[in-house]
């Protein structure tokens, strides 16, 4: 009898201890979660967005970011003291201590300096990885036109979704490559479905057992006679282009560095 009891003590010691951790933990994703919930993520200093705007991309990029465990800001600025812009987006990430993790952590960056018209994104921690220099420069290269005409909301959307789809894909494959569309995919599988059904259906019909041997003759059947007739000989010249190509190319966009904080980044630069 004592024994029964002191192994319902201990299976109760034990259960109340895993309750215990259970809300143990979820009490602290739940601070997490608020924390993350109060910082800022838009800041738009060059006043380039009406409330309702600013509100619906402060939850879009909040959702989009916590999906990646990253945040994703967007800052502008009329940069009165006529910096560089990649001055501005590091020195704007050390004194924010932006960070989804923690301070100075996942973070991806939209700077646009609206007096000399340049535009820069900077990946840091997980975002570096995830978004290297090539595929911010993707993404700039997607949302300039929209810059360049003033659509500025439609460009800060396309960059907060893009973003997110691109850190949905592991690093070292082109985020665009078709083979990561999920209408392609869903397409792709609907062809091989087809095609498995159209075979089954084929098959199911029979098989076609008559052919040009079922009424040929073959005593009386055979070539008559063989006959090689020449036609003509051509020839065609064609002029071997030279490569004069000494290396030149366009605006590169760009890359990424280190912050005086010591916090490394990729980037993409540009005009717009």
């Amino acid at each position: 009898m004592i024994r029964e009891r002191r192994i319902i003590i201990g299976f109760m010691l034990v259960v109340l201890l895993l309750i215990t951790g259970i809300f143990s933990l979820f009490t602290v994703r739940t601070a997490h979660g608020e924390e993350a919930a109060e910082h800022a993520l838009i800041y738009d200093e060059a006043g380039l967005l009406t409330q309702d705007e600013h509100n619906r991309l402060t939850e879009m990029a909040r959702k989009y970011g916590m999906k990646r465990e990253t945040d994703i800001v967007i800052y502008t600025t009329d940069n009165v003291d006529n910096q560089d812009v990649v001055m501005i987006t590091q020195d704007f990430y050390d004194e924010h201590a932006l960070g989804y993790d923690k301070s100075h952590g996942n973070t991806v960056i939209l700077t646009m300096d609206m007096r000399n018209r340049d535009v820069y994104l900077a990946g840091f921690y997980k975002a570096k990885t995830y978004l290297d220099d090539g595929r911010l420069e993707q993404i700039r290269n997607k949302i300039t036109p929209d810059l360049s005409a003033g659509n500025y909301e439609q460009a800060f959307e396309s960059y907060i979704t893009t973003a997110s789809r691109y850190m949905g894909v592991r690093p070292g494959v082109n985020p665009d490559n078709l083979l990561f569309n999920g209408w392609f995919q869903l397409a792709i599988s609907a062809l091989i479905g087809g095609i498995v059904v159209a075979m089954m259906a084929y098959r199911s019909g029979g098989r076609v057992t008559v052919n040009h041997q079922t009424y040929e003759d073959s005593s009386t059947s055979g070539i008559q006679s063989r006959q090689d007739l020449y036609l003509r000989t051509t020839t065609t010249r064609r002029k071997i282009e030279k490569n004069n190509n000494n290396g030149g190319g366009g605006f590169g966009g760009g890359g990424g560095g280190t912050t005086r904080g010591g916090h490394s980044h990729s980037g993409s630069r540009g005009s717009f």
